[in-house]
């Protein structure tokens, strides 16, 4: 049974800024293509089970300067609707709501209606993606990718797990790291996070 690898984009002006980036396509910085291109080493030469991706560009193109061909978009690996908190840094809504928490206390509704979501509704549909790989990393040696974004990613881990979605708070991940989730003894178990190889002798840093 192969493992299943997680890749979180290179970084974006949002992310550096730490401004809650969920349904808004921004592309990755100079800064973020580099660190993604610093990836393709670790995959360079392999073939894996399944390559998915997000449909948003910054996790595209992530998978592609990594390397990473043919993956495939999936709508349930979209980072979480934030809501009317998109674009927001913590600090800022903190300043409405002190001690608010992601995890625990949701988001607020857009102004144009739209609710977001909660832990819970990101989980279900990391089940799904959860549910979908479970064939092909069954059936397969090969590990299978999937490029995604860090709230995102942290909840797949949790249900991976069989923990709670909003116990995806205990897994920091980094603009362009790997985890690797695997098995030991039939058990879900993390082998590998928050990770980034070293790049090659004389490659851009």
């Amino acid at each position: 049974m192969g493992d299943l690898l997680l890749v979180r984009h290179g970084a974006t002006e949002w992310s550096a800024a730490g401004r809650h980036t969920g349904r808004t396509d921004l592309p990755l910085t100079p800064e973020g293509e580099a660190e993604a291109r610093v990836l393709a080493p670790y995959f360079a030469g392999r073939s894996f089970a399944f390559v998915l991706t997000s449909p948003l560009r910054r996790a595209r193109r992530t998978a592609e300067l990594a390397g990473l061909r043919g993956a495939v978009a999936d709508e349930d690996l979209c980072e979480w609707d934030y809501g009317g908190y998109e674009g927001l840094t913590t600090a800022r809504i903190q300043e409405d709501r002190p001690d608010w928490s992601l995890w625990r206390d949701g988001v607020a509704p857009h102004p144009d209606g739209r609710p977001g979501e909660s832990a819970e509704d990101v989980g279900r549909r990391a089940d799904r993606v959860l549910a979908r790989l479970a064939g092909p990393l069954s059936m397969s040696a090969e590990d299978g990718v999937v490029v995604a974004h860090a709230h995102l990613l942290r909840v797949l881990t949790a249900r991976y797990l069989g923990l709670p979605a909003s116990e995806g708070r205990l897994f920091l991940l980094t603009t362009a790291t790997l985890g690797r989730l695997s098995r030991e003894h039939g058990l879900p178990v993390i082998a590998g996070w928050n990770q980034r190889p070293l790049p090659r002798t004389g490659a851009p840093a």
